[in-house]
């Protein structure tokens, strides 16, 4: 089992000054007046950016609330105070690796609001929050306008008396990021969620030439994406934090057929071997073809995405890439393996033996969503080098 990586661990010394040094910003004796306390520790991470070199965001506070509701001025609000603001990569934050942000006592109760404040793009800070395309140079990230209330997610954090309630803020950089074609900006839309700080998860290897062709490994639950990482420059890779479960685990990569491993099962406090560094994951070479189309909604910025989904035999549906749409012209494009994917059932203790599904070569059904409304386009069957173009338009 290789150990999670934690960056940065502060408590009141170091970079990042916290309410828990200064005595925060909670009401005396706590919110409600009852003086019993717990303690709260938020950590960040990310799941891998797609097309990018870098993803800056400049954090300065976490805010946290009862109330799933509360607005910007309403009472209950708790903060995190990240002093100096921290600029952070994003894209070093995979893989199981974690930035402790700081951590403050509360007042006991569950916390369903949380706000990740980022500080402003200014004269003196013009790349505060920014990405780097892949072999370009850096960018302004735009962000959203409410960016001073906190980028908003949900969240279900039980603070006990006396004890410390260790959450994770996962930022997916990949469909956080929008590019906006006309104006060439990149748009920040926000996909982060609150999760525990589990230590569970899986772990296991890809040949390092996969790791080098940009080996990404997700683990999904009915085809919706739960964690993903890229493999390192060994092959390595590492999903963590899990909550227990069971997981099908995905490996794409360019070049390459697609890899599932059926049915992980993730147990609580444990991180899964899912195979050896003899026994790395290996797909046959691909070519690959193209689906691709314009995705219409009535607002702008068009704020949509597209998944390409494969059926598998066992009722087994996995997401094997997706895009955000062109915040200007609503365009996506997904390069797609046509070769048949290998399947291959979890035994623990087991590595993985695959078998192809030729009945699912280059055969893939795109969903789109928008404003929470899914449509479905397929199946669409692909062979290499060829182009589908298919729309969709909202609502």
């Amino acid at each position: 089992m290789t150990p999670r990586r934690l960056l940065l661990p502060i408590l009141c010394a170091g970079t990042l000054a916290i309410a828990a040094c200064g005595g925060g910003s909670a009401p005396e004796g706590g919110i409600g007046g009852s003086g019993i306390e717990g303690t709260l520790r938020m950590s960040i991470t990310d799941a891998p950016a797609c097309g990018y070199d870098e993803v800056n965001i400049t954090v300065q506070e976490v805010r946290v609330n009862k109330n799933a509701s509360a607005g910007d001025d309403d009472a209950g609000w708790v903060s995190l105070p990240v002093s100096p603001p921290q600029r952070i990569d994003l894209l070093t934050l995979t893989n199981g690796t974690l930035l402790t942000l700081g951590q403050t006592p509360l007042p006991v109760g569950t916390y369903t609001q949380l706000r990740l404040v980022l500080s402003d793009n200014d004269a003196a800070h013009p790349f505060a929050n920014s990405v780097v395309p892949t072999g370009g140079n850096e960018v302004a990230l735009t962000t959203p306008s409410a960016q001073q209330s906190g980028l908003k997610a949900n969240a279900d954090i039980t603070v006990a008396e006396n004890q410390l309630a260790d959450f994770v803020i996962d930022f997916d950089a990949c469909r956080s990021i929008v590019r906006a074609g006309h104006s060439g900006k990149y748009l920040l839309k926000p996909v982060i969620q609150v999760v525990p700080n589990f230590i569970s998860g899986i772990d296991g290897w890809v040949t390092p030439a996969m790791a080098q062709a940009g080996a990404l490994v997700q683990a999904e639950q009915a085809g919706v994406v739960v964690k993903s990482t890229l493999a390192d420059a060994t092959g390595h890779f590492l999903l963590e934090p899990m909550a227990p479960g069971t997981y099908d685990v995905v490996v794409t990569a360019p070049g390459r057929a697609t890899s599932v491993v059926t049915g992980v099962v993730v147990a609580d406090d444990l991180v899964s071997p899912l195979n050896a560094q003899g026994t790395a994951i290996d797909p046959p070479a691909s070519g690959a073809g193209t689906l691709q189309g314009t995705i219409t909604t009535p607002e702008q910025p068009v704020e949509a995405e597209v998944a390409a989904l494969q059926a598998l035999p066992g009722a087994v549906t996995v997401t094997v890439a997706f895009d955000a749409a062109d915040a200007d012209t609503g365009a996506y494009a997904l390069d797609l393996p046509v070769a048949a994917p290998e399947l291959a059932p979890y035994v623990a203790g087991l590595p993985p033996v695959f078998t192809a599904v030729p009945e699912a070569a280059g055969v893939y059904t795109l969903a789109a969503t928008w404003n929470d409304t899914t449509k479905t386009a397929g199946p669409l069957t692909l062979v290499a080098g060829q182009v589908i173009t298919t729309d969709f338009v909202f609502p």
